[in-house]
């Protein structure tokens, strides 16, 4: 796997449990908006798990945030981590 699919799944995974924090969530309470279980979102949050598309869409319903203001979140953490290299 390249640097560039390994940094971005660390991303989404910050910024996942980032947003989650925020909320109060817990991962369980998470995992409950999403139909999924509670160790995949641990997985995602890691970085060891790299959710589709369709289940980013679930992530950010059960975060209740715009998929596009998520991603957007993502793309300035990306950014700024290619400024610092």
């Amino acid at each position: 796997m390249n640097d560039t699919t390994n940094t971005l799944k660390q991303i989404i995974g910050k910024t996942v449990k980032a947003i989650r924090l925020k909320q109060g969530l817990s991962q369980e309470d998470l995992a409950h908006e999403c139909n999924v279980d509670r160790s995949y979102i641990s997985m995602i949050e890691v970085g060891r798990n790299e959710p589709s598309v369709t289940k980013i869409f679930e992530l950010c319903r059960g975060l209740k945030v715009a998929p596009s203001d998520f991603i957007k979140m993502v793309e300035i953490e990306y950014n700024q981590g290619r400024e610092q290299d």
